[in-house]
């Protein structure tokens, strides 16, 4: 039996059992194999009982994301063609790992493969579709980032080429990734659902979407030549605009649906 080509990094810190196990869940249920390796407090009853249960080896955490992403990310193997993470309220779709593959391995040129991302509510209803379309990958520089990050697949050469997340962003460390990938090659887009976020109170990319934008604004201006970087201040205002405009309608239908 061959060895998987896919490594997946799972960071957690153990407070959601029931997220993380769907997470799990949404892992092995692909057709395509993966080895998993989680990266959370080993202190964690929770992720003790995950790794028994699911036979998943488990890494300190080093205390912060884009810090234990990297550190899972170094238990790549030459067989490892392919990567990402999931944090736990994250899920894989079905059949989200044959379509990624699948797109890597048609152009060798390419260095990551996306497809659409379901947002959904803490119940797993559905809330959000976010397509992000051919095109995404062409306003990555200035406009919004519209390619979802889990279900999103890296191609490990590309990976270390770029020396993995830059641990001094807290939250937009994904986009800078995007834009240094962006120069290194094309990015396949896969026509499907790929992947869930779950939108709840305590995600941390919605508690603080003020930094979120800050530090995604400070990525995108150091992937711009300097003559570029100096007319960010035309496009940045409308796009913090409609960033938060789409932020606010997402949370808008999360208190619908819980409210009955």
């Amino acid at each position: 039996m061959s060895e998987p080509r896919v490594l997946i990094v799972v960071a957690t810190l153990g407070r959601r059992p029931e997220y993380l196990r769907q997470t799990l869940d949404s892992i092995r249920s692909q057709e395509v194999a993966s080895d998993v390796v989680m990266v959370a407090p080993l202190d964690s009853a929770t992720v003790q009982e995950a790794s028994g249960e699911y036979g998943i080896p488990v890494l300190a955490d080093p205390g912060s994301l884009p810090g234990a992403i990297n550190l899972g990310a170094r238990e790549m193997q030459p067989h490892h063609e392919y990567f990402n993470w999931l944090n736990d309220d994250d899920l894989l779709e079905p059949g989200s790992l044959k379509a990624t593959v699948s797109a890597l391995d048609r152009d060798a040129s390419s260095v990551l493969a996306f497809g659409s991302c379901r947002y959904i509510d803490p119940q797993g209803r559905q809330l959000w579709i976010s397509k992000a379309g051919k095109w995404a990958p062409r306003v990555l520089s200035w406009g919004p980032d519209l390619i979802p990050q889990p279900g999103m697949l890296v191609r490990s050469s590309a990976w270390r080429a770029v020396r993995g997340l830059d641990e001094s962003y807290r939250l937009a460390f994904d986009l800078d990734l995007l834009l240094k990938l962006k120069k290194l090659g094309p990015f396949s887009q896969v026509p499907s659902v790929v992947s869930a976020f779950r939108w709840h109170p305590d995600s941390l990319t919605v508690d603080d979407r003020t930094t979120n934008i800050k530090e995604s604004e400070r990525a995108k201006r150091a992937s711009l030549s300097p003559a570029i970087r100096r007319l960010t201040w035309i496009w940045e205002p409308p796009v913090r605009v409609a960033t938060r405009i789409a932020a606010n309608e997402v949370q808008r239908r999360a208190q619908r649906l819980s409210t009955g």
